[in-house]
């Protein structure tokens, strides 16, 4: 992830007003703006097939899934994100009228590129649990079957691992599973 003016912060406001304008992502932490590096067809493969079993698991429930290009605020040093993919329950909050950022993410999942591992693992995490609504964490390797499930238990992040095709992610807090084969079908590790 690159900064975009190393020297220059930037108040919420004028992101805001920047990235909607914008053709290319980005994101936005303590005034910096950092650019997002583009992802590999794998990186795609996981996001859509993950996306496809939960949104088929949770079709006629209260929740829904989205990819990528709904932004995330995270608070209270005001913070925005473009998870990979997002879960919320009933109704989405939103920031403002114009709906393009959510407040009530239940489950986030990040596939992890070689650019964004350690960001995603350590510094996003971290504002991400301080968002209220969010139970369940999840970071999906793309080279590797390797996926590391966090789930709040009692005001603790609790981690599991998983590394089988054989293995099965259960999301209890919207009730899904994810079978680690579905969600590495058509990666080649080759």
């Amino acid at each position: 992830m690159s900064s975009l003016g190393a020297q220059t912060l930037y108040t919420p406001e004028e992101y805001l007003i920047a990235e909607r304008k914008a053709t290319l992502k980005s994101e936005y932490i303590r005034g910096e703006i950092l650019t997002m590096p583009r992802v590999n067809l794998a990186h795609n493969f996981i996001r859509l097939d993950i996306a496809t079993e939960i949104h088929f698991q949770l079709k006629n429930l209260e929740y829904e899934v989205v990819i990528s290009d709904l932004r995330v605020k995270a608070t209270p040093d005001t913070s925005y994100f473009y998870p990979d993919l997002v879960v919320f329950c009933g109704e989405p909050e939103f920031e403002d009228d114009t709906l393009d950022t959510l407040l009530n993410p239940v489950v986030i999942i990040e596939v992890l590129s070689p650019s964004t591992e350690t960001y995603d693992r350590e510094e996003k995490f971290g504002y991400y649990k301080q968002l209220p609504s969010l139970k369940e964490y999840i970071l999906v390797a793309q080279d590797k079957v390797h996926i590391e499930h966090y789930q709040l238990q009692e005001m603790q992040w609790e981690l599991k691992e998983f590394h089988g095709l054989q293995d099965t992610l259960t999301l209890s807090s919207i009730d899904c599973k994810l079978s680690l084969n579905d969600v590495y079908i058509r990666v080649d590790f080759d």
